[in-house]
């Protein structure tokens, strides 16, 4: 995929950018900028499939709340990887409009992506991208939320059927506040690594 259009809006949008040909050479470059330092994990599977967790676990303390250390709690690491100084996640819907779409249920991931880190990754592979700003929503929506919502095994419409979002009023709702980054965070050091590669949901 030619990434050239959304990496000019990107960087116009105040975002570094880095393209990368495969997850290999994506986890190589990232364990290459991340280096002893602290970073915090958003939950990704898009950071799974890198095994990134492991990789920068080498060299780096590494917090994420899919890798609970034990004497802790999952509740406990989020607010830990709060302060850490290097974030890495990734997002829900990419627009080439420039437009970084992510939902979350907890609101820690979203948090971590506005303020207080010295640095964050977002890694996006190619099925992220969406030619429009709508059209980016609504993957978010009706593909990465049902998707996740199987894969945490809750009890809603859209994890039942897979589908499609049904705003739903289930107290297992895992979509819950939705952030939308028009441009980068004043004071932020964001980073978009683009991935020629399908990745996550």
């Amino acid at each position: 995929m030619d990434f050239t259009a959304v990496k000019s809006v990107l960087e116009e949008h105040g975002y570094r950018v880095t393209v990368c040909p495969t997850k290999q050479a994506a986890s190589e470059y990232l364990n290459v900028q991340i280096d002893g330092t602290s970073v915090g994990f958003g939950g990704s599977m898009t950071l799974k499939e890198l095994g990134l967790f492991e990789s920068l676990s080498a060299h780096n303390t590494v917090l994420s709340h899919w890798n609970v250390p034990e004497g802790m709690t999952a509740d406990e690491v989020r607010r830990k990887e709060m302060d850490t100084e290097v974030y890495l996640t990734s997002v829900n819907g990419l627009a080439a409009t420039g437009e970084l779409i992510n939902i979350d249920g907890s609101g820690n991931r979203v948090a971590s992506t506005l303020f207080g880190h010295k640095k964050v990754y977002f890694v996006v592979g190619r099925n992220k991208l969406a030619p429009t700003y709508d059209e980016a929503l609504w993957h978010a929506r009706n593909v990465a939320s049902p998707k996740n919502a199987q894969r945490l095994g809750v009890k809603t419409p859209c994890a039942a059927k897979g589908d499609k979002c049904y705003d739903c009023k289930s107290p297992e709702r895992i979509c819950r506040g939705l952030v939308v980054l028009w441009r980068n965070m004043l004071g932020c050091d964001a980073e978009v690594v683009l991935v020629d590669e399908e990745l996550g949901y």
